[in-house]
C-alpha cells in the first residue's frame, strides 16, 4: 500500500460498493472487504444469482448517489451477542467475530449513513467529499477464506484515488496492461498454451515459445559458467525419506501427493531442488580446497498450487528454476553472495529491468515453530546478508516473517514498465540444511566442518520470468531475444526460392528467420510481420536477389533502411551479441 491515507480511502470505497450492492442486491451477504495494492476489493455471497462485468455500471452509479450522504464514519464497540444480531442469517459475519473475539480482540462496528459494517477501521475523514474518484474494475470467483473446500464467493474488484488525473492514468495504464496480458500475448504471438486436457497451470510452449525460453535459459547458463558454475543434472522424483530428512514434509504444504508403490518406498514428485543437491555433495568426500562448490541446475519442479491462484505463466504448478547452490566455507560467504549480486545486476540490465529493490526476508520470532534451526543461526545469517545488501547501495526494506523456513533470503522486487512490481531473483543463505543432511568438508588442520549453503536463483522461475518479460516489452522483444528475428516477405512465387536460399544462409550464421511463401501481397506480408511484432522485415524481389542494396522494415521506425546485405548480416549479429 503506497500510504496509510490512500489505504483508508480504499477501504472506505470498500464499505461504499457493500453498501450499494446491498441497496441493489437486498439479498446479497457480506463477508470481507479489503484494501489492496491499486485498490479493494468485497466478497459477496449473492446465492443462485450470477453476477457479470455488465453488472458493475449500476452498482458503481449507485455507490455515487450514496457517497455524498456519508458524513463520517461512526466507531462502536460490541458484544459478540450484538454483532451476530445485527448480522442476522449472515453465517460469513458470525464466523469472524466467532474468531475475533475468541482471540480477544474489540468487535467494533462503523456507520455511514444508513450503512453499518464489521470492521478494525482505518476509513476516510470526510467520505461524502473523499470518495469521487473510483471504478469498478472486475468481478471474479474467489473461495471464502481462500480455502477451495469453502463456498466460492462473487469477488468485485475496484480502485479509489484522490483525485481524477490519478484515476484516469491508472485506468490508462489497466488498458496498456490489457495490451499486454502475457496470457493474450501468448495465444497472439504462438508462444504458449494452457489446455484444460493437459491440465491446470501446466503450460506447453510452440516452438516460437520454446526458443524464447532457451534464449532466456541459456543467456543465464552461459554468464554463470564464465563464473566457475558447474552444471548437475537431477531427477524429478524421489523416495519420501529425502524429504523427512530435508523438513519439507513437515513444513511445505504445496506438495503433491505421493506416488504408493508395491513393495516399496513412497515416491514424491520434487517440489524443489535442494534435497537432491545436498545428498549429491554428500556421496563425496570434499577437502577446503575444492570449496567452493558452485553446482547449478535447470530444472522443473512441481507445486500444487490452488486452481484459484493459478494464473497465465506468472503462477504455475510446473515452474522451471534456474537453481544454483554453493557450497562454501564461512569465510567465502562475502565473495560468493557478492558474486551472485553482480550477475543479478548484469542480467537486469541486459533484459531491461532497470527499476528495482531488495528484500531482505527474516524470520519471525514469534513464529518460531515455522522454521528449523538455531536461532542464535538465524541472526548471523540475517547479519550477514544486510551488511551485504546495505555495501551494494541498492534501496531495501526488511521483510520480517518472510524468510524460508531453513534460513533467510534475499528477495529481488522488480518494476516492469508499467510500474508493476514483481519478485524475481533470491538469495538465501542456509546454515540450517547442511546440519540436517550432516555435510561436511575437512579444513586445512583435517578437522571436519559443516559447509554453508547458499540457494540462488536470478530468473526463479523461467515460466514467471517470461510472463513477466513478454509484458515488460509487450511482445516486442529485442533482436537477441525474439523468436523470428527477420522474416523474409517474397514478392512472388517466382521469388520464393532465393528467398529461402537467404533465409537457409542467415540461419547457418546463427539467425533466426522465416519466409513468408504466402500467396499474398507483399503489403499483407508485411502487415502480417508487424503483428508479430518482428523486429525486421525484408522483401526479397529483383533487385535484392540480384545483389542490390535491400530495403528493411524495422519494427517500431517509419522510414525503411537501405542497405547492403553484408552489412545487414554484420547489424543483426552484433545486436545478438551485445543482446540489443
Amino acid at each position: 500500500m503506497e500510504n496509510e491515507q490512500l489505504e483508508h480511502l480504499r477501504h472506505s470505497c470498500a464499505h461504499l460498493l457493500a453498501a450499494a450492492v446491498l441497496e441493489l442486491y437486498p439479498h446479497a451477504k457480506r463477508t470481507i472487504g479489503p484494501a489492496i495494492a491499486n485498490g479493494f476489493y468485497y466478497d459477496f455471497d449473492f446465492g443462485e444469482q450470477k453476477l457479470t462485468d455488465a453488472d458493475l455500471p449500476a452498482i458503481e452509479k449507485r455507490m455515487s448517489v450514496i457517497a455524498p450522504t456519508w458524513k463520517k464514519f461512526d466507531r462502536k464497540e460490541v458484544e459478540a451477542k450484538e454483532a451476530k444480531s445485527i448480522f442476522a442469517d449472515n453465517e460469513y459475519k458470525h464466523e469472524l467475530i466467532d474468531e475475533f473475539s475468541g482471540e480477544g480482540q474489540k468487535l467494533t462496528l462503523y456507520t455511514s449513513g444508513n450503512y453499518v459494517d464489521l470492521c478494525r477501521g482505518g476509513h476516510a475523514e470526510n467520505p461524502g467529499k473523499e470518495l469521487k474518484h473510483f471504478k469498478l474494475l472486475s468481478i471474479a470467483g474467489a473461495y471464502w477464506r481462500g480455502d477451495e473446500k469453502n463456498k466460492m464467493l462473487t469477488r468485485i474488484y475496484g480502485t479509489c484515488f484522490p483525485t481524477r488525473q490519478e484515476l484516469d492514468d491508472y485506468l490508462k495504464q489497466i488498458e496498456e496492461a490489457k495490451k499486454r496480458d502475457h496470457r493474450k500475448l501468448g495465444k497472439e504471438l504462438e508462444l504458449f498454451s494452457l489446455i484444460d486436457e493437459v491440465g491446470p497451470g501446466l503450460p506447453l510452449f510452440y516452438p516460437k515459445g520454446a526458443l524464447l525460453r532457451r534464449s532466456v535459459e541459456n543467456f543465464i547458463i552461459e554468464m554463470q559458467e564464465k563464473k566457475g558454475y558447474e552444471p548437475i543434472w537431477i531427477p524429478h522424483i524421489t523416495k519420501g525419506k529425502l524429504y523427512e530428512i530435508s523438513g519439507h514434509l513437515d513444513k511445505y504444504d504445496a506438495m503433491y501427493p505421493p506416488m504408493e508403490l508395491k513393495d516399496e518406498a513412497s515416491y514424491y514428485i520434487k517440489p524443489m531442488n535442494c534435497p537432491h543437491f545436498m545428498m549429491l555433495y554428500k556421496t563425496n568426500h570434499h577437502s577446503y580446497r575444492e570449496l567452493p562448490l558452485r553446482w547449478t541446475c535447470t530444472t522443473t519442479n512441481y507445486r500444487y498450487e490452488k486452481s484459484g491462484e493459478l494464473s497465465g505463466l506468472t503462477r504455475v504448478r510446473s515452474l522451471t528454476q534456474d537453481d544454483c547452490h554453493v557450497f562454501a566455507r564461512p569465510d567465502q560467504i562475502e565473495n560468493e553472495i557478492n558474486l551472485m549480486l553482480n550477475m543479478i545486476g548484469e542480467a537486469y540490465r541486459v533484459f531491461g529491468f532497470k527499476n528495482f529493490w531488495v528484500r531482505i526476508s527474516t524470520h519471525d520470532p514469534k513464529n518460531k515453530g515455522k522454521y528449523i534451526g538455531d536461532p542464535e543461526v538465524w541472526k548471523q545469517s540475517e547479519e550477514v546478508l544486510s551488511k551485504l545488501i546495505q555495501s551494494m547501495g541498492w534501496k531495501h526494506e526488511v521483510g520480517v516473517g518472510e524468510a524460508a523456513f531453513y534460513g533467510p533470503k534475499l528477495d529481488f522486487m522488480v518494476k516492469d514498465v508499467l510500474g508493476r512490481e514483481w519478485q524475481l531473483s533470491t538469495i538465501q543463505l542456509d546454515m540450517n540444511l547442511p546440519v540436517r543432511f550432516d555435510l561436511e568438508y575437512v579444513d586445512s588442520d583435517g578437522k571436519k566442518q559443516r559447509p554453508i549453503v547458499i540457494h540462488r536463483a536470478i530468473l526463479g522461475s523461467t515460466e514467471r520470468f517470461l510472463g513477466i518479460l513478454i509484458e515488460h516489452f509487450g511482445g516486442a522483444f529485442p533482436t537477441w531475444l525474439a523468436p523470428v528475428q527477420i522474416i523474409f516477405a517474397p514478392v512472388s512465387s517466382k521469388h520464393a526460392e532465393g528467398a529461402v536460399a537467404i533465409a537457409e544462409e542467415f540461419r547457418s550464421r546463427g539467425m533466426r528467420c522465416e519466409v513468408d511463401k504466402a500467396d499474398e501481397t507483399v503489403g499483407k506480408k508485411i502487415r502480417n510481420a508487424t503483428q508479430k511484432k518482428v523486429p525486421y522485415v525484408v522483401v526479397v524481389g529483383d533487385k535484392e536477389l540480384a545483389g542490390e542494396e535491400w530495403m528493411v522494415r524495422v519494427r517500431g521506425v517509419e522510414e525503411q533502411l537501405k542497405i547492403s546485405k553484408p552489412e545487414f548480416i554484420e547489424r543483426i549479429l552484433k545486436e545478438i551479441m551485445e543482446k540489443n
